[in-house]
């Protein structure tokens, strides 16, 4: 599993601090064969829910093989102005000259078909030059929406993996690693009670757990049961 939230990405996300877990263990697996340069695998396509860790997966990947990330988040800043025939969206420019390509939240591609053409168009340019190509979504390949079909068919010709932390010895591996990173004690009660009082996705429980963390700082308390129920 992984250190994990599909937040923004921040440097802190590296393989060093990916939590591999049974849920996330084939993706991870295939991360490490693109990032060794394996000649034969150069195209990966991850997907999930959010908060299992697919970012910092993508993060990592981008950082090992000198990849330029984006996120289908920030969509609207490469057709602001609109996209024509003759005002392209721009994809193709924020990717130029680079040395592989990342793209996360690829559910999120707005519904243009000049967007969708230039995808295409980047994708197969960066394919055809054998470029690492490293993706993820919410989705399978093939229930992603606004996507050209061609696009479709030839993500499923790479490596494809689903994360999946939703079982509970993978949320407290998480819990764990989160608590060490922020130089926490973290009991095994008090993991207990966050997985019986907080939203069990992962994103929620590092909210908690950062919730937790600064109570235990404004009160100069060590972290227990009782604090964290107060906190909570």
């Amino acid at each position: 599993m992984q250190l994990i939230f599909d937040f923004p990405v921040v440097p802190r996300f590296s393989f060093e601090n990916f939590v591999v877990c049974a849920g996330n263990k084939t993706a991870y697996q295939f991360a490490q064969k693109i990032a060794a340069g394996d000649a034969t695998e150069n195209l990966l396509y991850v997907y999930g829910p959010e908060g299992s860790g697919k970012t910092h997966l993508l993060t990592a990947l981008a950082a090992a093989i000198g990849g330029d990330y984006f996120s289908w988040r920030e969509a609207e800043s490469l057709h602001a102005g609109g996209c024509s025939a003759e005002v392209p969206c721009g994809l193709a420019e924020r990717f130029h000259g680079c040395a592989a390509l990342v793209l996360d939240d690829l559910h999120l591609l707005p519904d243009s078909q000049d967007l969708r053409v230039e995808l295409w168009e980047l994708f197969n340019a960066c394919y055809t030059a054998g470029k690492k190509i490293v993706i993820a979504g919410l989705l399978p390949p093939k229930e992603l929406p606004h996507l050209d079909g061609h696009l479709t068919s030839r993500l499923l010709w790479g490596l494809v993996a689903r994360m999946d932390v939703s079982d509970d010895a993978s949320r407290r591996m998480i819990l764990k690693k989160l608590a060490e990173d922020r130089q926490m004690s973290l009991p095994e009660e008090v993991i207990d009670l966050m997985l019986l009082k907080v939203r069990r996705d992962i994103p929620s429980l590092g909210f908690a757990l950062e919730a937790i963390n600064r109570y235990a700082i404004a009160t100069k308390r060590k972290i227990g049961l009782r604090l964290a129920k107060e906190a909570l």
